[in-house]
């Protein structure tokens, strides 16, 4: 299957390139968390809330600069916009290994405000290289291929921190940084066809000229519930397992729940047809609860693979829906929002669920997690069936009075996004 799949993805010109480019540019993004975190308490000796605020204020930055930088690729070009992010991140991170607690909290906000958009970019160039009827497959990869940089990433920058000194591994994650930056100026895959494609679902008349479209919003919902669901897996993995004091299973139970990514994603890109990403998004909730009532780290090791297979399915039904929706020479301030919205999911996701679990147990955790985020999809589904019904009727009450409703030959090529 995987041959016969993922074959034919790869032999595109530029594709196999592309997915090797974007692994190693991501590595650094996936590394900076842990890194800093250990920095801040063990370097600077401050608590992990603290540490917290200086990770949050990467996010904060990230979340704000996303969009702008996804208009600038989409304005003036891949190499022009990513310029800026490559000179930023090089002073910011030759600077930040060597502050205080207080100024290290600004750099990191202007290292996210500036942050290579190396994931945005990866999935802007595959909806040019890769032609409509393989980008399901194609997105679908490129989840697996990001869910393998966040099994190695994080081991790396512990590994970093911990045998050297966390002043040496923000030097190495800064140093990275700017290469992955230069890596993506020099490969420069293309974010535009040579002819400018229109979107595969045309915006209704009243919306074109806007980016935002109710179809879209409802991707964008999707992408918020997802990340939701992720960070409160995550938060409540680690506090399940602190608990029982296996806090050293951390690791391993997390690459269990990847690799359970890796799995449905590559059956999922293997599929002939794919599904709406709000339903996916609800099943993805939905695995997420049998999490709760593990009674032992055994059965819980299970249930994080079950929650770990619609995880790359949902991603990849979320990027790959987004980029059929907006038009290419705008798609880069789109994969922007999405970002932004992951962003405002994971700031949500993390205290909801952690007050969850600080008032009851971590189990309780997983089940606020699958429970909200899954909820939160269900809710769009049902507002946007409404709103289908409605615009049907409407449609029906209308047609006897219009002298010419549909002309002869002619279809909706509305792509389902429910």
């Amino acid at each position: 299957m995987l041959s016969t799949t993922y074959g034919p993805v790869l032999r595109l010109p530029g594709v196999a390139r592309l997915y090797l480019v974007g692994f190693v540019a991501r590595i650094p993004a996936s590394m900076v968390g842990v890194v800093l975190t250990l920095h801040v308490v063990t370097s600077l000796d401050r608590g992990y809330a603290q540490a917290g605020v200086v990770a949050g204020a990467v996010t904060v930055g990230a979340a704000i600069g996303a969009p702008w930088r996804g208009r600038l690729v989409d304005r003036v070009g891949l190499r022009r916009a990513v310029a800026p992010s490559v000179v930023v991140e090089s002073a910011v991170w030759l600077t930040a290994p060597h502050l205080g607690y207080e100024a290290l909290i600004g750099v990191a906000f202007l290292a996210g405000l500036f942050l290579v958009p190396v994931f945005s970019v990866t999935r802007q160039s595959l909806s040019v290289l890769v032609p409509f009827p393989l980008q399901r497959s194609a997105f679908a990869l490129d989840s697996v291929c990001v869910e393998l940089t966040f099994m190695l990433a994080p081991v790396l920058g512990v590994l970093l921190a911990t045998q050297t000194s966390t002043t040496t591994a923000l030097t190495v994650v800064g140093s990275i940084t700017v290469l992955s930056g230069l890596l993506l100026m020099w490969a420069n895959p293309p974010t535009r066809s040579a002819v400018p494609q229109q979107a595969t679902a045309p915006a209704p008349e009243s919306t074109r000229g806007r980016i935002l479209s109710p179809d879209l919003a409802v991707v964008l919902l999707a992408a918020l519930a997802a990340s939701f669901v992720l960070i409160g897996t995550d938060v409540s993995l680690v506090a399940a397992l602190n608990e029982v004091d296996r806090t050293g299973d951390v690791g391993w139970m997390i690459a269990l729940w990847a690799g359970g990514s890796v799995v449905g994603g590559l059956v999922y890109g293997g599929r002939k047809r794919g599904l709406p990403p709000l339903l996916l998004v609800a099943i993805l909730g939905l695995a997420t609860i049998p999490a709760a009532f593990a009674p032992a780290p055994l059965w819980l090791a299970l249930a994080v693979v079950l929650a770990g297979l619609p995880c790359a399915p949902a991603l990849s039904a979320i990027n790959a829906t987004l980029v059929s929706l907006v038009d290419e020479r705008r798609r880069g301030e789109v994969m922007g929002w999405s970002g932004t919205m992951s962003t405002v999911g994971n700031a949500l996701g993390a205290p909801v669920v952690g007050a969850v679990i600080d008032a009851s147990h971590p189990g309780a955790g997983f089940l606020a997690a699958g429970v909200v985020g899954g909820g939160i999809a269900v809710a769009g589904l049902v507002v946007l069936r409404v709103g289908r019904t409605r615009r049907r009727g409407g449609a029906i009450t209308a047609a006897p009075a219009a002298e010419h409703v549909v002309p002869p030959g002619e279809h909706r090529t509305d792509l389902p996004v429910a």
